[in-house]
């Protein structure tokens, strides 16, 4: 697997739920037009299961690689409903998202099946897991949030070993922007990423967070407020929900973050 640890910035979009079959082919297009040549920042795509293999076909010859929205824990079995690691490196997806808030919220996901499928993923090759942690509203304004923090990082990644060039993404994303419109202020997010950054430093050591980690943020990024991002320390791209599902308006938050 190629190191994503260069100079790079990470930007990958999350269509979630929100478009149908055709709606994601005729996105996806749209994404091989607008963006298919970029190549001085790393470029993901999330689209849902059934159009994973159709995005990518349609991507195959540019610099875009596409994800998964979420995981299994086992590579086979009798699973009913469920995708599995191994399905999506056949699918040819190289970034697969895990825990996301929505998953913790709505399907009730815990820190054990998050750890469970963060295992699971590590044990194959060629695909990348992005683990979701952030706070919620109640818990920002009682303080909590370096706690939570902390807490979801070592529930999540506790007795994993880190072995060679696996690579890991932490995407930070507060809850209560999620969706919101309004991102958190980018000196807020610089001092989250670096609680993540000091908690990573102490489960696995500078070396391994340098050569294995990115820490990248999410939550209501718009091309309006994307640059509040670019340069500060800790913070090594974005992942994207609703700005994702206009090519043009990526493409711009693309052009905020790596100019």
């Amino acid at each position: 697997m190629e190191n994503i640890n260069n100079n790079k910035k990470i930007i990958i979009a999350n269509w979630k739920m929100k478009l149908s079959l055709a709606e994601t082919e005729k996105l996806a297009i749209s994404f091989k037009e607008t963006l298919g040549d970029i190549n001085d920042c790393e470029i993901g795509v999330c689209p849902n299961f059934l159009s994973i293999l159709k995005v990518k076909e349609i991507l195959k010859d540019t610099n875009i690689k596409v994800g998964a929205q979420d995981t299994f824990w086992e590579n086979e079995g009798s699973y009913t409903g469920e995708i599995s690691p191994k399905m999506l490196i056949e699918a040819g997806c190289e970034y697969v998202l895990i825990g996301h808030s929505e998953r913790r919220k709505f399907l009730m996901e815990n820190y054990e099946m998050i750890h469970r499928e963060v295992k699971a993923v590590l044990n194959l090759e060629d695909l990348i897991p992005v683990i979701c942690i952030g706070e919620n509203w109640d818990e920002r304004k009682t303080d909590r949030r370096d706690f939570v923090l902390f807490d979801q990082i070592q529930q999540s990644l506790s007795g994993i070993n880190i072995v060679g060039n696996q690579q890991i993404i932490i995407a930070y994303e507060p809850i209560w922007a999620i969706g919101s419109g309004t991102a958190i202020e980018p000196s807020e997010a610089e001092y989250a990423h670096k609680i993540i950054k000091l908690t990573l430093n102490d489960m696995f050591g500078m070396k391994i967070v340098k050569n294995n980690f990115k820490i990248i943020y999410g939550g209501s990024i718009t091309s309006d407020n994307a640059s509040g991002f670019v340069g500060l320390e800790n913070i090594d791209g974005v992942l994207v929900g609703g700005a994702s599902l206009l090519s043009d308006e990526f493409y711009k938050v693309i052009k905020k973050i790596v100019k």
